[in-house]
């Protein structure tokens, strides 16, 4: 699936994020004809993300990229949220990982804090995707996409980046860290807001 196949006027996006595996996702999804270019080939530093949602972070940098570069944008606010830690770390997903020095420090303490839960939650999570892409100054689409889980008992995959090596999707025995790239990319949770995405657009 290629997103704005039928919105033959874009010809350059502008992928609003530093998060380097965020990149390679959205990119793939993008129809090839369309050119994509980053924050660092503008040299646009990221703002901060003062939104109490998914969908709050997602408005507000998609907003910001596109006022910084006048090029049309999509940013996405992406997270963990696990139901026995009481949905965290959720829209602090990647501050969690800034707060204990890298994402793999990260995951050991979320399998650390389920383990220990002594309620009857179990490792039940969910990924949660808020896509937004901004047209123009005053117009956006905003989607949100989510896949339900479990946390797995150790880090298990060295592929996808994040907090995908605990992530086991419902109906899976594989965490996305162990799965095939293109597999995970066309079911995880970007993925179905990228869906919902291209539904609005081809009726603008």
């Amino acid at each position: 699936m290629k997103l704005l196949d039928k919105n033959k006027n874009i010809k350059k996006i502008l992928i609003g994020t530093h998060n380097k595996g965020k990149i390679r996702e959205i990119s793939y999804l993008i129809k090839n004809k369309i050119k994509k270019v980053t924050p660092f080939d503008l040299g646009i530093k990221s703002p901060r993300e003062t939104g109490k949602t998914f969908k709050q972070n997602a408005e507000l940098k998609a907003k910001y990229f596109y006022n910084k570069s006048k090029i049309v944008s999509i940013s996405d606010d992406s997270g963990l949220s696990i139901k026995c830690l009481d949905n965290k770390p959720g829209i602090y997903s990647a501050r969690w990982a800034k707060k204990y020095g890298s994402f793999l420090n990260a995951m050991k303490r979320i399998i650390e804090l389920v383990h220990h839960t002594n309620n009857k939650k179990s490792n039940k999570a969910t990924f949660f995707c808020a896509l937004t892409l901004q047209l123009t100054n005053k117009k956006k689409i905003s989607v949100l996409g989510k896949i339900d889980g479990s946390i797995s008992n150790k880090i298990i995959g060295t592929k996808g980046f994040g907090y995908d090596p605990i992530f086991i999707p419902k109906g899976h025995k594989k965490t996305f860290g162990q799965m095939n790239k293109r597999k995970k990319i066309l079911m995880d949770h970007r993925f179905i807001a990228f869906k919902k995405l291209k539904a609005k657009i081809n009726i603008l």
